[in-house]
């Protein structure tokens, strides 16, 4: 049936024609190949993926984690403190500035905190009212009613701005710095551009009616009787000066 030049084989086996690549070529004696598995194929994305997993949190004792909590409670103290502050007020006096000091030389790192804090307010240029109470006792009367919910003995110089307590020269000299004071200050008035020429910025001057010895004549009266118009030491306001101040 076949011609004689045609040779069969007797297992049947079909001879391929087509060249094969020797690599593709399987024997029965070849090594057999493992195909990977799904889970083989998870662990190889996870370990080749291009964006990297996020640090873990540092712990809670290390220090840029604690430098960060004590910012965070430093804010939300100083927005308490905001919200405990009483609402601005709208009226003439809500930038206000009282300052009690005293001139006298009797301690001298009193006179040198007061002298020094007195330049700091003149250097800002506003107008306010200066309360030596040296020269009027009145004033330190003022001073201990304001001052009578703190305890142990009143230092000098404190300051007042609108009513509101700010603190002695410790407390001016940090606001000064921090330029805190000058915001808090932002409003008044603007004090006068030159030294006063009655009082020489001493913001007294002597009574006119009793020059200065307390007392008065009256004829009604039938002698000498006490000046009204001045205080203990026989001083009054300058009027040229502390008609300026709020």
């Amino acid at each position: 049936m076949w011609p004689k030049w045609v040779k069969t084989r007797s297992d049947s086996t079909t001879i391929s024609t087509a060249p094969s690549s020797p690599s593709l070529h399987l024997t029965p004696h070849s090594p057999s190949l493992s195909f990977p598995t799904l889970k083989d194929l998870q662990s190889l994305l996870d370990n080749n993926s291009p964006s990297t997993p996020s640090p873990s949190p540092p712990p809670l004792s290390s220090p840029s984690l604690r430098v960060f909590h004590r910012v965070r409670l430093a804010a939300s103290a100083l927005r308490a403190f905001q919200r405990s502050l009483p609402p601005p007020s709208h009226s003439p006096d809500h930038r206000r500035v009282v300052f009690y000091f005293t001139s006298l030389r009797i301690v001298r790192s009193t006179f040198i905190d007061c002298r020094s804090a007195r330049s700091i307010l003149r250097s800002l240029r506003i107008a306010f009212d200066e309360r030596d109470v040296s020269l009027d006792h009145q004033f330190l009367d003022e001073l201990n009613s304001l001052l009578r919910h703190r305890c142990g003995k009143i230092s000098l110089p404190q300051l007042f701005v609108g009513g509101r307590h700010i603190g002695g020269a410790e407390e001016i000299r940090r606001l000064h710095e921090t330029g805190e004071l000058k915001r808090l200050v932002d409003g008044a008035p603007m004090g006068p551009p030159a030294v006063c020429q009655s009082c020489g910025g001493e913001r007294f001057v002597l009574c006119g009616r009793c020059n200065g010895s307390r007392k008065q004549y009256s004829e009604k009266g039938g002698g000498f009787r006490a000046c009204n118009d001045c205080n203990e030491n026989g001083l009054r306001r300058c009027p040229d000066c502390c008609s300026v101040s709020p």
